[in-house]
């Protein structure tokens, strides 16, 4: 039997400690949580993405009563692939809002957001940093591949 361990970064900061490039993105996903729209879980989840151009998106969570909807990375990154085709993103904040305020824990995205963020990062062969906001604490990790070890990535 042969074993193998995965082993995930991260790095915690408050936002204080963070650089400014970062509090912008921040900021902007925590902004984007406005944007939501969450009449059925009441789990608004924002996000920002900072192209390698400079350029920032943001995207939000849509809802509807199909449960078709879409989450906050989702729309920021296909939004930053349908405008900025080939740009690839150096880094991605995201955060969430819930009964009042932004969440305690930082938010991690769900694993089908992981899988289409591993897309762009394999297409652009360059790691996308991830901030994951929580009220008092930032997790930083140092690309999307951490958050997803055992991707499928045959494509």
């Amino acid at each position: 039997m042969n074993e193998k361990n995965f082993v995930t970064k991260i790095q915690i900061y408050s936002y204080t400690e963070l650089s400014e490039e970062d509090k912008n993105l921040v900021n902007l996903a925590k902004e984007a949580t406005k944007a939501s729209y969450a009449p059925y879980s009441h789990f608004h989840v924002g996000a920002a993405i900072l192209l390698e151009n400079g350029v920032t998106i943001k995207g939000a969570n849509q809802e509807n009563a199909a449960f078709a909807g879409i989450c906050g990375e989702r729309s920021a990154c296909y939004n930053a692939g349908a405008n900025y085709p080939g740009v690839p993103i150096k880094k991605l904040a995201i955060t969430s809002f819930s009964h009042g305020d932004f969440v305690e824990s930082p938010t991690a995205p769900c694993g089908v957001c992981r899988q289409a963020l591993l897309e762009f990062e394999t297409q652009a062969n360059q790691p996308i940093e991830v901030l994951l906001v929580g009220r008092e604490k930032i997790y930083k990790v140092e690309s999307i591949k951490a958050l997803l070890p055992l991707a499928f990535t045959e494509f």
